[in-house]
């Protein structure tokens, strides 16, 4: 008997739901400040409400299930129409409300109906409305899921147009400038980092590393690079980036010169590369351009500079591999002491004798002088030639089976 005297109420209320869709959307706009006009329409939030009310009517007489999709559908739209969730449901929570109320009073002017009947339809809308508002939530979830990714798309596919330095017109360079959320001239540096497997990422979680800091930052993955263009708030940024890709890092990292206006991403990406081939290909190293003026000449022209590298170190390089590193090795350490040979040797665990022996060794076998400048410039930018250049696997493990052999000759 419940059963029919819920559907009789439920039925006197479908004849009327143009009237209470009415007054339901005026309940909403009332009680929800931010369900502006010029988002929402008076006409589909009266549709909506319509839909609502027809749809739960419906499910109480039986005649059909209550329909999640258009609930889904609604939440869907309201997504699209940038109106925050939280708005929504405040919506649905005043409409529902209404729905209620409207049954209440239908009941208590009708004497017919019992305290059990009111019972019954309580828990009845209970069900009705989480069914809706999760079929909301959803639809409102699903869609800022798949604008986001759309956005993620786009964004994408603009980092990788501006490093690949194709030619864009300023509507189009304002256009990336917006959809990335930067401004169109501003400082702007980027990262270069070699990889360390194809398809691994050399910089994990960098980009929410450096968003902590204040620093946005866009990311691409290549085969063998990962590249990032990094907008800084100021100058002193270049520091804080730094010091996070020195922590991250697993190999080599490049930072270009700093630069102003967006278009110019293509020709910054050539200078991280160069400056990411100056560091030793063996190392984690970060190296900024503009920090290593010689280094990254050294890694600009590799061709050139193997050339150089082979005439200037061949006949260290023509011994056996132990010795050949002992001395390239110690000659890497004494440049780097600035011509210490007391430093180097600290460094090197030997006397200053030892390193002195080997120094005079190398200008013996190059016929470089280590006291006159043109010397000491050409045995460095060769040192670091092959420094950039990586070692094949068999190289490197059998450098590394003798090296101790000769660590202090």
């Amino acid at each position: 008997m419940v059963d029919e005297e819920i559907k009789a109420l439920a039925t006197v209320l479908l004849e009327r739901v143009g009237e209470l869709a009415k007054e339901m959307a005026a309940r909403i706009r009332a009680g929800s400040q931010d369900y502006h006009y010029d988002v929402v329409p008076d006409e589909e939030l009266e549709e909506a409400c319509r839909k609502h009310i027809g749809n739960a009517l419906q499910a109480l007489t039986g005649q059909e299930p209550l329909d999640t999709a258009a609930a889904a559908r609604i939440g869907c739209g309201r997504a699209l129409q940038d109106v925050p969730l939280p708005t929504v449901m405040t919506a649905y929570r005043l409409g529902l409300k209404y729905l209620w109320e409207t049954l209440v009073t239908e009941a208590t002017e009708n004497a017919q109906v019992e305290c059990d009947v009111m019972v019954a339809v309580a828990s009845a809308m209970c069900n009705i409305q989480d069914n809706i508002t999760e079929a909301v939530v959803s639809g409102y979830h699903d869609t800022v899921a798949q604008r986001l990714l759309a956005s993620e798309h786009e964004r994408s596919a603009l980092v990788e147009a501006l490093l690949e330095g194709r030619s864009m017109d300023a509507d189009a360079v304002w256009s990336a400038a917006e959809v990335m959320g930067v401004p169109r001239n501003g400082f702007f540096v980027v990262v270069a980092a070699e990889v360390p497997q194809i398809g691994r990422q050399a910089l994990p979680e960098v980009a929410d590393v450096l968003s902590r800091r204040g620093i946005r930052s866009f990311w691409r993955l290549r085969p063998d690079l990962q590249l990032g263009i990094v907008c800084l708030r100021t100058l002193r940024d270049l520091d804080g980036l730094t010091g996070v890709l020195r922590r991250h890092a697993v190999q080599r990292v490049g930072v270009s010169p700093a630069y102003n206006e967006l278009r110019r991403t293509g020709e910054a990406l050539r200078f991280a590369k160069v400056a990411m081939r100056a560091g030793d290909a063996e190392s984690a190293a970060v190296t900024v351009f503009d920090d290593s003026p010689v280094a990254v000449a050294s890694a600009g022209a590799p061709d050139v500079m193997a050339h150089v590298a082979s005439n200037v170190l061949g006949p260290i390089e023509a011994l056996p591999a132990p010795e050949c590193a002992v001395l390239l090795d110690t000659l890497d350490v004494w440049l780097g002491c600035g011509g210490s040979a007391d430093e180097a040797a600290k460094r090197l665990y030997v006397h200053p004798n030892t390193v002195r022996t080997r120094l005079r060794r190398i200008a013996e076998r190059t016929g470089r002088s280590l006291t006159d400048p043109r010397g000491i410039t050409e045995l460095f930018l060769a040192l670091r030639a092959v420094r950039q250049t990586p070692k094949p696997p068999s190289a490197v493990s059998n450098g590394a089976k003798g090296s101790s052999k000769t660590a202090n000759s």
